[in-house]
């Protein structure tokens, strides 16, 4: 059994109102494994024997059935987030800025969304504020209280990056690795 977390996109914003709860009661019933959700955002931990594109599959297909939307999913191992969060070299907490990670199933719309955020402020990027992480996460700063204001964030908001990214910030990130871990020492 590996352990994996699961990040859903766009859970509990724009008309998609899901309970904790009944993820919770839906994965379970779909034959997932020591299921645990984080938050009210759509981060779940849980065991199961399936490879990741297998799991996005079945998780997206359980999702849909379940709560009758087109569901979309990034799956990672933990001990990926575990090294994402240790990768990122943004801090967790800080009262001028805001740390996030957007996670993705495809690489390459990782790559897009930095050419388009680039371009959205009209150049190149001063090195301190967007940084790769690895294939599947970018991570990037927003200044307090302009978090939909940086061009991250106004890049990831556009339909095309929809069924393939997601975002959290660090401290989500943070609290989904320690559960995680949790879940990995029973």
């Amino acid at each position: 059994m590996t352990s994996y977390a699961v990040f859903l996109r766009g859970v509990n914003v724009g008309g998609i109102n899901i309970k904790m709860a009944d993820l919770q009661k839906a994965l379970k019933q779909c034959s997932f494994k020591n299921v645990k959700t984080l938050l009210a955002s759509g981060n779940v931990v849980l065991t199961s024997d399936l490879d990741p594109a297998s799991l996005k599959k079945q998780f997206e297909a359980c999702l849909r059935e379940a709560f009758g939307y087109d569901a979309w999913v990034v799956v990672l191992t933990c001990q990926r987030v575990a090294d994402l969060v240790q990768a990122c070299p943004y801090p967790a907490d800080d009262k001028s800025t805001h740390s996030y990670v957007t996670l993705s199933s495809d690489p390459a719309m990782l790559d897009d969304m930095v050419t388009a955020a680039v371009t959205l402020e009209g150049g190149e990027t001063d090195g301190n504020g967007v940084q790769r992480l690895g294939p599947e996460a970018l991570a990037w700063l927003a200044p307090a209280g302009g978090t939909l204001e940086s061009p991250v964030s106004k890049v990831s908001a556009k339909a095309r990056y929809k069924s393939t990214t997601t975002t959290r910030n660090l401290r989500t990130l943070i609290k989904v690795r320690d559960a995680a871990k949790a879940l990995s020492e029973v």
